[in-house]
């Protein structure tokens, strides 16, 4: 398919704002969303055909009934190339990426992508296999952030990282069991972030492709965190390092 549907405000407003072209805007009869109405202009002004329909047949369209009574039909997610994101002067000297080992959840990997975007990443580097890509899901779970970050697809995560290394990358991933404090730990130059799957974290070989492993203190009886919150915390460790030279 060359085309998709996505759906919810958010996404839809920034996926109208952004590159990819937009076919078809769907609205729910008796929608009385206020921010409608701004969504409404810029669909005139992008010369996107808007479609009322009931709030049922939109729900058939998406597969879901979480789309705030709205939908768009465009081009497919475009992935970016890591030579891309590696060509970036600010990449290469202070670079921020974020490199997901495994992600299966597609609200897990809005959320990362929402708060790579939000940290001002570079870009979000997924494995093609045994994790979930950028669906419709994962669109609405970023609210619109995935149009404005770079998301690359690659074969193989653990030679990603040697060529992260080659490009001047330091590699730090998460590990519940790292004697090392992710708030403790100098996070300077250009770092990639790796944070593994919600079930296992990071796999032996890419593990083992990491400079430093590094953990997040817990306190209480739970032993772990969620992938996204994981994820959010350091990236955001890295911003407040950064804004406090």
């Amino acid at each position: 398919m060359k085309d998709e549907i996505i759906y919810g405000l958010n996404s839809v407003m920034e996926a109208l704002r952004g590159k990819r072209r937009a076919f078809e805007l769907f609205v729910a009869s008796g929608s009385s969303d206020r921010r409608l109405e701004k969504l409404l202009d810029l669909a005139e002004e992008k010369r996107v055909p808007v479609r009322h329909r009931d709030k049922r047949d939109i729900s058939r369209l998406c597969g879901t009934d979480h789309h705030q009574g709205i939908a768009l039909r465009t081009e497919r997610f475009a992935y970016a190339q890591l030579a891309d994101i590696l060509e970036s002067e600010t990449a290469r000297s202070n670079g921020l990426l974020l490199v997901l080992d495994g992600v299966q959840d597609p609200h897990n990997l809005g959320a990362l992508i929402r708060s790579a975007a939000c940290a001002g990443a570079q870009g979000v580097i997924i494995p093609k296999d045994r994790a979930v890509g950028v669906t419709a899901a994962v669109e609405k779970a970023s609210a619109g952030a995935i149009e404005t970050i770079a998301v690359a697809e690659v074969t193989n995560i653990a030679q990603t990282l040697d060529e992260l290394k080659a490009a001047g990358f330091w590699i730090y991933g998460a590990d519940g069991e790292s004697p090392i404090s992710i708030f403790e730990q100098k996070l300077t130059g250009a770092v990639a972030l790796v944070i593994g799957s919600e079930g296992e974290g990071i796999r032996p070989l890419v593990k083992k492709r990491c400079d430093i492993l590094v953990s997040i203190p817990l306190k209480g009886g739970v032993n772990s965190l969620n992938a996204s919150v994981a994820g959010g915390i350091m990236l955001f460790e890295v911003v407040r390092q950064r804004d406090k030279k």
